[in-house]
């Protein structure tokens, strides 16, 4: 069996495309080749800055013939559907069978198709593949057709086996395909012939290209980290940039050079991001001081001076980038110094959304929602709200402006510039946080009261404005925001009713986006909404207490603020579930707690949520499950049948069997568990109580006929089925366990 190797030859491919085109060039040549018939071995793809490679083990040197028995019309049908049936097998009338089946006689055809050579069916697939390449960006070049993401200046393609190399022919563009490669763009560009994978690896290394993307990587950081160490200093990790570098060179070549002294009071994260963004530089870091004092640079080619020419001309454009990032700092000092409130001012002429108004009137809202969170999660008022109200500031800064991605960390040293407490500079950069299922949750009470409240805000006012996600797009990373409250929240133990901040956060968000209310009217409005908890009755209080407020205002709110907390809710409770799914919680065990009260409690939610997963993982928890369902059917088929509810209790007095005496006092017993231990918010023991009802409910159902012919006993033994569904609902709703 042949082996096939293709290399793909162009101009500098963009490093972050590089692995995404590798497997996308393995994945279009391997499912186009075994569509045609060609099964292989295994097939691996690598890629460096100017070429894309892929082998192909084991390849079958020929598609294997395939026949194929279509049937056909009836004998005697009309001339014209047999003339199509015809077209489409590629046969004549005289190559039709006759055959006899319970409908009648019907022609059936078969149909051969002959193998074809490898070569030909590779040229093929190739070239369809070069064609019609998933480039994110491609483009065009002199007076061809062809696409591609740079350049293409060769197709390298060879069936090999033991008796030797065989080209592949195929053109595409006026490109033609050959057996030849070239080495490094400097340092080895003659053209070269290769005859197998091997051959073509080992030549590639002599001419400097390294072909392996990890080998270039793994390379890049054992030098870096071994010239750090000889200087007593240590790289900062960092295995994207590592990534993409690897990407931009096939000979790597690890230099270091030193940081300016002017520059290296910069905080270390201006430098490292500079560097980073600008230079595609490594940060080097001195262990004892924290400071960045050197960098690392990674060249395509080895010099006669050892690189000292290459950094002499890095250190200088370095330099002149950190100038700037110096600047930037210097005057942003300047200006904390002087009155940091103006960067928040200054907020006021930034939109933050067209329906949703300015960042500073978001600001507004964060900062009043951070002041009513604060008592929840142990932080001051006052602190909570100065910490809202400069916790974005730093998006004014010159700093923030040249490097978005220092927001919030740049805020943290510019609000201790200005004297503040470190706990309120603190925020700044932690409220953005969790931005991600793996990064830190803030555990500080300052911090986790602003990042609640900015979550919070950004979800109520695209709920208020109605744009939510769909399917998978959520262009305001939404989910994101949903599952970081609910990582605040329970990772830091927090107790709060989610559906009485929504609805004062929509409130808000409503009067921001149509003015219908005047400033005191909300004001008092969500006064009310705290002393009641709910919109409903915070409505009618407000109502009474507001004279003269427009009824069009009140109305509209009313009806469009509990409909978006309880789609809100309901947005929340699918993210939990998401979130829980980790845990090997099912989606139903959270819908059965869903359902009782309390269920915008995420911290009760999932207590409860825990603990019924934890009992229905047992043998008495499973067959409850199955006893409820039974008690539940039989019940709801009487009450349908009856037209009455049997929810009056049952008496112990009709009972006639030992079983039937033992379930009315294992419900006695079990219900004295479980309200104090639902009291307590104890739901192990309550769930544990309730499994205890298994062999109760299971020796009942054994020895007793429920519907009986008796009416006073039939109905005495449904009252106790209803007493059954009132005690393990109390729990939870088993009614929506599956199975």
């Amino acid at each position: 069996m042949p082996d096939l190797l293709i290399e793909l030859f162009s101009e500098e491919i963009p490093a972050r495309m590089q692995a995404r085109a590798g497997e996308d060039l393995k994945k279009r040549m391997t499912d186009g080749l075994v569509e045609a018939g060609l099964t292989y071995a295994g097939a691996a793809a690598q890629t460096t800055p100017r070429r894309l490679m892929l082998a192909i083990e084991g390849l079958l040197a020929e598609s294997p013939t395939i026949r194929e028995e279509r049937k056909g019309p009836k004998v005697g049908a009309p001339d014209k559907a047999i003339e199509g049936f015809l077209r489409g097998a590629g046969l004549t009338r005289d190559q039709l069978e006759e055959r006899d089946t319970p409908k009648g006689a019907v022609y059936f055809a078969t149909i051969e198709k002959a193998g074809r050579p490898a070569a030909e069916i590779v040229a093929e697939v190739l070239e369809a593949t070069i064609r019609n390449f998933p480039w994110p960006k491609s483009m065009r070049w002199g007076s061809g057709t062809l696409r591609w993401v740079r350049p293409l200046h060769s197709i390298l393609c060879i069936l090999s086996d033991e008796a030797g190399a065989q080209v592949v022919p195929l053109s595409v563009d006026g490109i033609t395909s050959g057996d030849t490669t070239a080495g490094h763009r400097f340092l080895a560009p003659k053209r070269f012939a290769v005859t197998s994978f091997d051959d073509y690896a080992a030549k590639l290394k002599s001419a400097y290209v390294v072909l392996n993307p990890a080998d270039r990587a793994e390379h890049i950081w054992n030098d870096a980290q071994n010239m750090a160490f000889a200087a007593g200093l240590e790289v900062v990790d960092d295995r994207g940039l590592l990534a993409e570098v690897a990407g931009l060179v096939e000979w790597p070549v690890v230099l270091m050079g030193k940081i300016d002294e002017e520059f290296l009071q910069l905080p270390p994260e201006v430098l490292q991001t500079s560097m980073k963004e600008h230079q595609k530089f490594f940060s080097v870091r001195n262990p004892k001081s924290g400071r960045i004092e050197r960098f690392i640079t990674v060249a395509n080619r080895e010099t006669a001076d050892n690189g000292a020419t290459i950094l002499a001309g890095n250190q200088k454009v370095l330099s002149a980038r950190l100038a700037d990032a110096k600047f930037f700092w210097e005057n942003d000092l300047r200006a904390t110094k002087a009155d940091i409130a103006q960067w928040t001012r200054a907020l006021e002429n930034v939109t933050f959304h067209n329906k949703l108004g300015t960042q500073a009137e978001r600001i507004d809202r964060i900062a009043a929602l951070a002041r009513e969170l604060a008592p929840v999660t142990g932080a001051d008022a006052d602190q909570a709200e100065k910490a809202a109200r400069l916790a974005k500031a730093d998006l004014s800064s010159e700093m923030v402006y040249e490097f978005p991605e220092l927001q919030g960390l740049m805020g943290r040293y510019y609000i201790e510039a200005a004297g503040e407490d470190a706990a309120v500079a603190a925020v700044a950069q932690e409220h953005y946080s969790p931005l991600g299922p793996s990064d830190d949750v803030p555990t500080a009470p300052l911090s986790v009261a602003v990042a609640l409240a900015d979550k919070l805000d950004t979800l109520t006012g695209f709920w208020a404005i109605d744009e939510k996600p769909t399917g998978s797009k959520d262009p305001f990373a939404l989910r994101r925001s949903a599952l970081g409250v609910i990582r605040l929240v329970l990772d830091n133990s927090l107790r709060l009713r989610l559906d009485r901040f929504f609805d004062g956060q929509l409130v808000r968000a409503e009067s921001a986006i149509n003015a219908a209310l005047p400033d005191a009217s909300v004001r008092d409005l969500l006064e009310e909404i705290a002393d009641h908890g709910v919109f409903g009755a915070a409505f009618q209080a407000a109502k009474e207490k507001l004279e003269g407020l427009p009824a069009s205002a009140f109305l509209e709110l009313e009806k469009k603020v509990p409909d978006a907390s309880g789609d809100l809710l309901s947005f929340f409770h699918d993210r939990l579930k998401v979130f829980l799914r980790d845990e090997g919680i099912r989606h139903d065990i959270i819908d059965a707690c869903i359902a009782k009260e309390g269920n915008d409690d995420l911290n009760l939610l999932v207590k409860r949520a825990r603990a019924l997963n934890t009992i229905l993982a047992t043998e008495d928890g499973e067959n409850l499950v199955q006893g409820f369902k039974r008690a539940n059917n039989i019940l709801t088929q009487a009450e349908e049948k009856d037209g009455v509810e049997y929810s009056y209790g049952a008496d112990v007095k009709f009972a006639e069997t030992d079983s039937e005496k033992a379930l009315f006092g294992a419900l006695d017993a079990a219900q004295a568990k479980i309200d104090p231990a639902l009291k307590a918010e104890d739901f192990p023991a309550a769930m544990s109580a309730m499994a205890e009802l298994r062999g109760p409910v299971d020796a009942f159902f054994e020895d007793v006929q429920v519907n009986t012919d008796n009416d006073i006993l039939r109905r005495n033994r449904l009252n106790l089925l209803s007493q059954i569904r009132q005690v393990c609902s109390s729990v939870a709703d088993l009614s929506q366990i599956e199975g």
